[in-house]
């Protein structure tokens, strides 16, 4: 029977600089890990609304797309009198585009949006979020103010991808 020498911290020896580098990015890793967990919806979010009504052209839902630079557009139904609310309708994404290309000429925001629209909290957390896009199937989630309901922005796989990078 070999006998396995014991030792104790005190008398351990010194690690090899690689090592200790190892276990600086584990310990990185570990608080990355834990400022993710602390983030909420609104620190990741895109604070505005790239909008459009139902009957608007699927064509032109891809010009407002690539103006301004984003992949989702929130669909309103403005309502046909001038006092009605706005109602939030649905969400057109860049997949959904794709998917209509054969036929976007003939389709609508309306025709194509993912309806109904998910929607979040601000302070929500994140994982939150992420668990509702899996579950939902979808890569957007229109955030709306708690009190109001109002549109504050939205939140996509993207923004917390960006999150888990940035942590």
């Amino acid at each position: 029977m070999t006998s396995v020498p014991h030792i104790c911290p005190s008398s351990r020896p010194s690690l090899p600089a690689s090592a200790r580098a190892e276990d600086d990015a584990t310990a990185l890793q570990r608080n990355a890990h834990a400022s993710v967990d602390s983030l909420t919806v609104a620190d990741v979010m895109t604070p505005r609304i790239v909008r459009c009504a139902p009957y608007v052209p699927l064509r032109s839902v891809a010009s407002l797309m690539a103006h301004n630079q984003v992949h989702a557009v929130v669909v309103f139904d403005y309502g046909v009198e001038d006092d009605e609310t706005v109602e939030l309708w649905g969400i057109v994404s860049d997949l959904d585009l794709v998917a209509a290309l054969p036929v976007i000429d003939e389709r609508t925001a309306g025709e194509s949006a993912v309806t109904p629209l998910v929607t979040v909290f601000p302070g929500e957390r994140l994982d939150r979020a992420a668990r509702m896009m899996s579950s939902s199937g979808t890569a957007h989630l229109c955030v709306v103010d708690s009190r109001t309901g109002r549109p504050l922005g939205v939140i996509s796989t993207l923004d917390i991808a960006r999150a888990v990078a940035e942590a």
